[in-house]
């Protein structure tokens, strides 16, 4: 088996990427791009076969809650995109609501070996976020069929489309499609990794491989003088306790807020009253990791489990320390009292104490600084990501190779 393995580790893979864009790009979008585009500049052929949200309006509730579970047509072509291209492996990101489960039955048939990327906890949680009506939900995690998430519709606040969902999860249970067809799933986290291993799938099929950020933005002296959150503004993300606690802050410490969402009026009406909170709107990857090199540090309140925090890392890139909630990958990325502080989540006095520490002890700041920057160069550049990525595709290939499935 020598040979197959020398070969196997020499060679530069051709990857079929699988993806269903979302309506509004977001993190996980912008992850497929860089991962593509990171293979492409090492020499990689990467074959795309992808479909958008935006062709939801034309289907109708029972044709989509059909092609969710199974979508024959989506097989048939990616079958006849293997054949034309040839790729050596299928990384799969996303295949909700359209592309379907089926791709990994159309990579099985070509006998390609598959890799999933967990960007979400959707094979727990029919909503992906496991947080509803304002707190943390673990309510369908090792459940046969998610039921709560039906009751509660869960999903896009829709009972059928939660079903859907639900429906889809139980099947694919129920053949084995989660522990046989994939070759190696890709957690985010540590964090992540055990919740997925509390949900059923196989620990020997999960490993770790974080994101990444590229091109580097270089560090950054934090001169400006203010705080900067970065994100969607929704509930799970924690929106309602950051401007609680700015309203214990005051204007001990500007706060610049990026993003849009439903919670949008919120932060608008709240910059009314709080005349040290401004809201930037949307602004684009340049100008916002700009703002963030300049600042004196990220706040990161999110109050569900996240998978990953692409804006965090982003911050040690650019040598800002970040004060996250103490939870879910959050409390492991940022190390507390080295790259930032830990506050408790939902707790906005806990976060305003926090805030007013950090502001007023400029040298652990600048010493937080420097050791974000450090774990940015040893965990997060494109090269670090690069190596981990090409090892966990030669795994799944190595495996698929010898049938240990």
């Amino acid at each position: 088996m020598r040979p197959l393995r020398q070969k196997i580790k020499n060679q530069l893979v051709k990857i079929l990427l699988v993806h269903n864009y979302y309506q509004q790009t977001g993190g996980e979008d912008l992850v497929v791009a860089d991962e593509a585009r990171l293979l492409e500049s090492r020499g990689h052929e990467v074959v795309r076969y992808t479909a958008h949200n935006d062709q939801v309006s034309s289907l109708s509730k029972l044709t989509l809650a059909q092609r969710t579970i199974w979508n024959q047509k989506t097989c048939r072509e990616l079958r006849s995109v293997i054949a034309q291209h040839r790729p050596q492996i299928v990384h799969v990101h996303n295949t909700l609501p359209l592309l379907s489960p089926s791709v990994y039955y159309a990579a099985g048939a070509e006998r390609l070996p598959v890799v999933q990327t967990l960007h979400n906890y959707r094979l727990m949680c029919p909503a992906a976020v496991c947080f509803r009506s304002g707190h943390i939900c673990t309510d369908c995690v090792g459940k046969p069929v998610a039921w709560p998430a039906i009751r509660h519709a869960c999903y896009r606040g829709s009972r059928s489309a939660s079903a859907a969902i639900a429906t889809m999860l139980s099947v694919h249970r129920l053949i084995g499609t989660w522990q046989h067809k994939m070759s190696v799933y890709i957690a985010l986290t540590a964090w992540a990794r055990d919740m997925f291993i509390e949900a059923g799938v196989p620990p020997d099929k999960l490993v770790v491989k974080p994101n990444f950020v590229d091109p580097d933005p270089g560090a950054g002296t934090g001169s400006g003088d203010y705080a900067v959150f970065v994100g969607r503004l929704s509930p799970e993300k924690g929106i309602q306790t950051l401007l609680r606690a700015w309203r214990i802050v005051g204007p001990q410490v500007r706060l610049l807020i990026i993003g849009e969402g439903p919670l949008a009026s919120t932060v608008a009406a709240a910059t009314h009253d709080l005349p040290s909170v401004t809201w930037l709107g949307r602004r684009d990857p340049p100008e916002i990791l700009s703002l963030v090199r300049d600042a004196k540090f990220l706040v990161f309140p999110s109050e569900w489990y996240e998978t990953f925090g692409r804006v965090i890392v982003e911050a040690f890139a650019t040598a800002t320390p970040v004060i996250a909630a103490g939870h879910g990958a959050a409390a492991e990325l940022v190390a507390e009292g080295v790259t930032g502080l830990h506050f408790r989540p939902g707790d906005p006095s806990d976060l305003a104490a926090k805030v007013l520490h950090l502001n007023s002890h400029p040298p652990v700041r600048v010493r937080m600084r420097a050791a974000a920057r450090k774990e940015f160069e040893t965990r997060y550049t494109a090269d670090v990501n690069y190596r981990s990525l090409v090892a966990i595709y030669r795994r799944a290939m190595a495996v698929d190779s010898t049938g240990a499935q």
